[in-house]
């Protein structure tokens, strides 16, 4: 097959390669031109994706993969098209849908008879049926399910272990015609492998959910499910400092039971999925009181930690803080709606002086990002940690020299380690 794949980011470029991996012709569109440069050299544009480097060389050096930023050299003749453009949403829940709009609309002044298209971004209910079908018949002239087929098939890995997620999980489709599910399905078994797993209703492998918007409503559901649960958690871990409880071990104790699967409690819930895909499915459904209030709990949570801080050394006015870790989940090199942003922010509400640590950031990103960098071995009074990077698992005082405070907001330090220093952990007990 002639595949597209429109966007080459952190999903979208480790598609492309996957599908090129299969023995397909796949011509990757993205409006970066030094991405597609570095796509055309057989180099990944961006780090950290197990396995990206290696199979997109192999990829690029037999032919089966190239980019373009021109959609005129990518969409005719294709017999697939995925598209993976980010959705953004705005501080009130509302999505911001100018990029995929601009994307939807090159793609469809060049689409041909015979095409699927596949959208991939995750989306609020409705939007496949209501906004992308309209908008790629009126670009085209072409009729859906006459000439072209449009479905949507939502996303479900994480960065840094994409190839391994594409095999682990079911790849869930849902057209606006039994005939367009018919053929992503076909389409969607010739790219990707799957892992045989037990513990699934059918077979691993490409499910049909019956409609666009069920599959729309998959992605929102799962992804919703894990942020209610983390504020769930949340709300216990606050009451367990209260009441002299280790919230880990109620936790572990409770999840012993196969009915419960309480997450963990923590400092903030970053990323591109899970602050952002409640706030989609909330655009849908307004009324959705337990989602809201979850996400208002996990919110809150950097104000927590600063707090708990507080609590104990009184006024932060003045004091030097470490705020150790910029990206938003441990290992991965990514920002998107981190909890250092609100973290830092709240400390200097008091009055702290902040400076920030992460082992992935140079001195130059911290300060693009709008940080003051901090080196280990630098004196500060206290120390707040919002990344889970392994580095910091074997943090020591003698690393954050006249530190008299470190709250563990992801609990990676070992209490002992820091004997003569208050230590808080979120979930424990003072």
């Amino acid at each position: 097959m002639k595949i597209a794949v429109v966007a080459l980011g952190k999903i979208g470029l480790p598609l492309a390669v996957q599908f090129a991996s299969k023995g397909h012709h796949v011509v990757g569109v993205d409006v970066n031109a030094t991405t597609v440069d570095l796509v055309n050299q057989g180099v990944e544009p961006f780090p950290g994706e197990a396995h990206l480097d290696e199979m997109l060389a192999q990829a690029v050096s037999a032919g089966n993969l190239r980019a373009t930023t021109d959609y005129g050299d990518a969409i005719p003749g294709a017999d697939a098209v995925v598209l993976v453009v980010p959705l953004f949403v705005d501080d009130e829940a509302r999505p911001d849908f100018g990029w995929m709009d601009a994307a939807t609309r090159s793609l469809a002044e060049h689409l041909t008879p015979g095409t699927l298209v596949s959208y991939e971004t995750t989306l609020p209910v409705g939007t496949t049926r209501t906004r992308w079908k309209p908008m790629l018949e009126e670009g085209s002239g072409l009729t859906e399910g006459a000439d072209f087929h449009l479905v949507f098939s939502p996303e479900r890995v994480l960065t840094g272990r994409v190839f391994e997620d594409l095999r682990k999980y079911p790849k869930l489709v849902g057209g606006l015609s039994p005939e367009g599910a018919a053929r992503a399905v076909e389409f969607y078994e010739s790219v990707l492998d799957f892992d045989e797993r037990a513990d699934l209703p059918k077979p691993n492998g490409v499910w049909d959910l019956g409609s666009a918007e069920a599959s729309e409503l998959a992605k929102l559901a799962e992804t919703t499910y894990r942020d209610v649960n983390i504020g769930l958690a949340n709300q216990f871990a606050r009451f367990a400092e209260t009441a002299g409880i280790d919230i880990y071990q109620v936790i572990d104790a409770s999840n012993s039971q196969p009915y419960s699967h309480i997450h963990r409690p923590g400092i903030a819930v970053g990323g591109h999925c899970i602050p952002v895909y409640p706030r989609l499915y909330l655009w849908n459904d307004p009324e959705a009181t337990i989602v809201r209030a979850a996400r208002a709990a996990n919110a809150d949570m950097p104000a927590h930690a600063v707090t708990m801080l507080e609590g104990a050394l009184g006024d932060l006015g003045g004091l030097r803080v470490a705020a150790l870790g910029a990206a938003y989940r441990g290992g991965v090199k990514e920002t998107a709606f981190s909890g250092i942003f609100p973290l830092v922010e709240q400390l200097r509400a008091r009055g702290a002086e902040v400076l920030v640590h992460d082992p992935l950031y140079t001195d130059e990103e911290l300060s693009r990002l709008g940080f003051t960098p901090y080196h280990l071995g630098s004196d500060v009074d206290a120390a707040i940690i919002q990344t889970d990077h392994a580095d910091y698992r074997e943090l020591a005082p003698s690393d954050l020299p006249g530190v008299r405070a470190l709250v563990d907001g992801r609990r990676v330090t070992d209490p002992a380690a820091w004997d003569g220093v208050i230590h808080r952990v979120i979930g424990l007990p003072a």
